[in-house]
């Protein structure tokens, strides 16, 4: 029975361990002077130590900081050893189409908050978000996991692509090269993870304020050199006023979906272009050149 026991426990051990592992090879994040930002499985997440008294008055400012009011319910997770407030919102963001924003507020080992908060379309993933605070408070998130803030280069799923000094981050995973095009992506532990993250986010496009889609094909392409299709939208500003049309003074925006498996990751990946963007022989902009290519 002791061996049993033994063997169960060894068993469960290397099962965490390659679970952890394969989920921080998905990982990304970006340290800034302000907090860090992740995203991985298609969730957003961000952390962030604000140096203050972990105290009711200093939990207060920080609840006003992430936009949560006196009446959203405060719940301590005993999943956490340490002091600390959970908070979960609910929004319907397009019909049957939810987004769960999680918070939570930790009291850290120098009485300070450690402040974290997770974005899922759909329900909420307390476990996930338990493995993420675990890594980050415990720095174990290996130095490889992090991308470079100045957006020189970046790693596409496994493959460093040079992109100049002329795009920025907007988001972690999400890349945007002015009149060259803008994608964001995220690796999944499965197709069927990277097929629904796309699907969320054409859902989100469709219902969208401020324009309207005029046309909606499926296209054959290339995706890092592996034949698949992509749910390509073109989507019309004309006439409207919007802050996204705006800013680049397109007035139509076209949109490729796509989820495949590239060099052993599950990828769902969006990328966009106004058509007033520099438009190559391709078809496309330089920066969706680098990852995709029409089929003739």
């Amino acid at each position: 029975m002791k061996n049993l026991i033994l063997f169960l426990t060894i068993v469960c051990t290397i099962t965490s361990v390659a679970q952890t592992d394969s989920i921080v090879n998905r990982l990304r994040g970006i340290k800034t002077s302000s907090g860090n930002f992740y995203n991985v499985d298609g969730i957003s997440f961000t952390s962030q130590t604000i140096f203050e008294e972990y105290s009711e008055r200093n939990l207060r400012k920080a609840y006003r900081q992430y936009s949560i009011k006196k009446k959203d319910q405060k719940t301590p997770d005993t999943s956490i050893t340490s002091k600390n407030f959970r908070v979960e919102k609910q929004e319907e963001i397009a019909p049957g189409l939810t987004r769960t924003d999680v918070s939570y507020f930790i009291k850290n080992s120098d009485q300070f908050i450690d402040a974290f908060s997770f974005s899922y379309f759909g329900k909420s993933k307390p476990e996930f978000e338990h493995r993420m605070i675990d890594l980050i408070t415990s720095e174990e998130l290996p130095k490889s996991c992090y991308s470079n803030l100045n957006a020189a280069s970046i790693n596409f799923a496994g493959r460093e692509i040079s992109l100049g000094g002329d795009c920025n981050w907007m988001n972690i995973n999400n890349i945007q090269c002015p009149y060259n095009g803008q994608m964001n992506w995220s690796l999944h532990p499965s197709r069927e993870s990277a097929l629904l993250a796309i699907e969320n986010q054409l859902k989100l496009t469709r219902t969208k304020n401020g324009g309207k889609v005029i046309s909606e094909e499926e296209v054959d392409i290339e995706f890092e050199g592996v034949a698949t299709k992509a749910k390509r939208i073109l989507y019309d500003f004309t006439g409207v006023k919007s802050v996204l049309a705006g800013m680049s003074g397109g007035k139509n925006l076209t949109i490729y979906y796509v989820a495949e498996k590239v060099r052993g990751h599950y990828v769902s990946c969006v990328l966009s272009f106004w058509n007033n963007d520099t438009i190559r022989v391709s078809g496309l902009p330089s920066l969706l050149e680098e990852v995709i290519q029409l089929s003739q």
